[in-house]
């Protein structure tokens, strides 16, 4: 129970969206006048392109979309986002098979929700975005962490996942491109998890939301394709957030088995009904139109990318393998931990990455994520889909006073 008893033992047990607050204080001290550097939400600086918002704006007149919509989600996208799954990830699904939901955090609970029982057991390779556990628990369900660190590229191996399956196991969540690290699995390798979770039975949640921000070749792979023996033990997660600049829109979506999907929306149409028209509307001209502004977009993260990880491997202490997705650059920091840095009030050790994080953010004003937030201590996560000229300003004082540690 809650200190106070006022607030349910359930919902004080949530820990506060790490990334979320990070993001919120930097932007406090920004609105307060203080110059800032924001490497902590993952949210690109473009604007929607014109042809999403002028689809929203049309939308918005027609009185059709002024009024309630199906829960699940308007025909027309629905129909859309199979259109396009099958496009991007050779996956054919029915529309019956999607639920339209209040952006990928919802499809996230909503998913773990239908799927967990009190006690069933979720491996989540680590490290993972933050709000996974916090789903997973608030579904009921004991998220099992399953560490990947740098020395393999941040891929979990079948050998670390089988040796975390008990007879609890049910559900193995499944990120590639990866939040936080930009960690992508090769195709073999994704085939090779599928077929391992398919031979034991267990459902497989995967977020494929980074889909189309790899590089340097790296192709995209869905365990739904790459995985058949899965058969319909398989949720995929998908929405409109990183590929379109389209955060602030609210639109992400599930796709699973009739019955799931079926369970999915009847617990939305309690929790939240139909999400609103105008951004469906502005989701189906992003899913079905052109992919030519995330191409774009990605000529801008792929050069603020390397740029990013050549500044972190430049600083004695810090380690930073290139990311070839999403727009993370995952610092291994362990070096720094326990050196001594000037403090606005004397010197300061800092012992864990948390702490390092709160000292450049008091010191030189740049927000950057603790590990703490995505599993072990240890690690920074920054964030390169801001402004080029932010990011080089940024990068210099993390340089600069990052460098000045003594052993």
């Amino acid at each position: 129970m809650s200190s106070t008893g006022r607030i349910s033992e359930r919902i004080a047990s949530i820990a506060e969206s790490a990334t979320l607050a990070v993001d919120a204080k930097a932007k406090a001290l920004k609105a307060a006048g203080r110059p800032v550097i924001g490497f902590g939400a993952g949210e690109p600086d473009f604007p929607t392109p014109d042809y999403i918002v002028e689809a929203a704006v049309d939308a918005a007149r027609q009185p059709r979309f002024h009024r309630y919509s199906p829960a699940g989600g308007l025909p027309e996208l629905k129909k859309a986002i199979a259109a396009k799954t099958l496009r991007d990830s050779g996956y054919a699904v029915d529309p019956a098979q999607v639920l339209v939901t209040n952006g990928g955090k919802q499809a996230v609970y909503e998913s773990f929700a239908t799927l967990l029982d009190p006690g069933d057991e979720v491996l989540v390779p680590t490290p993972y975005w933050t709000t996974y556990p916090e789903a997973i628990r608030l579904a009921g369900g004991v998220p099992v962490e399953v560490f990947a660190g740098p020395e393999q590229g941040y891929l979990v191996s079948v050998e670390q996942l089988e040796a975390a399956r008990t007879e609890n196991t049910k559900v193995l969540l499944f990120v590639s491109p990866s939040n936080p690290t930009g960690a992508v699995y090769p195709a073999e390798q994704v085939a090779e998890i599928g077929r391992w979770a398919a031979e034991h039975g267990l459902w497989v949640i995967t977020d494929e939301i980074y889909e189309h921000l790899t590089y340097d070749g790296v192709p995209f792979t869905s365990i739904a394709t790459a995985a058949p023996e899965l058969g319909d033990k398989v949720v995929v997660l998908n929405g409109v957030a990183k590929t379109y600049a389209m955060t602030g829109w609210r639109v992400g979506w599930m796709i699973a088995a009739p019955d799931v999907i079926k369970a999915a929306t009847n617990l939305q149409s309690h929790l939240s009904s139909n999400v609103s028209n105008v951004s469906q509307m502005a989701a189906l001209a992003a899913v079905s139109g052109p992919l030519t502004a995330v191409d774009d977009m990605k000529q801008a993260f792929d050069r603020r990318r390397r740029a990013m990880v050549a500044a972190l491997n430049s600083i004695d202490g810090v380690e930073c393998p290139m990311p070839e997705g999403a727009f993370y650059a995952y610092a291994d920091v362990r070096g720094l931990l326990g050196r001594e840095f000037p403090g606005k009030n004397g010197a300061v050790r800092p012992q864990t990455s948390a702490e390092l994080a709160a000292l450049i953010l008091d010191t030189v004003e740049v927000a950057v994520v603790p590990g703490e937030a995505f599993g072990p201590s240890g690690y920074l996560r920054l964030s390169y889909a801001l402004g080029d000229e932010d990011l080089a300003t940024g990068m210099q004082r993390l340089q600069e006073f990052l460098g000045q540690a003594v052993r």
